[in-house]
């Protein structure tokens, strides 16, 4: 999906209706930009808390890991 938006003199813009609602984004919802060195712009939306995450990376199939069998990355 591609939409276009206009940056205002302030430097902001307003997210396309569409664009918003293809992702659930709603009033208050952070997001992070990266500028890519090809000048590609990465927006990630930050609007889910790491409890809202659970379960995300389970695998059909294998059990789940205990947390005090899992140990830190070094």
């Amino acid at each position: 999906m591609t939409a276009a938006a206009t940056l205002t003199s302030k430097g902001q813009t307003t997210i396309p209706k569409e664009i918003r609602d293809a992702l659930g984004m709603k009033a208050g919802d952070k997001m992070t930009f990266t500028a890519m060195a090809d000048g590609t712009v990465v927006v990630r939306l930050k609007n889910r808390s790491v409890l809202e995450q659970a379960g995300s990376l389970a695998r059909t199939g294998r059990k789940p890991v205990p947390l005090d069998r899992m140990t830190p990355w070094k």
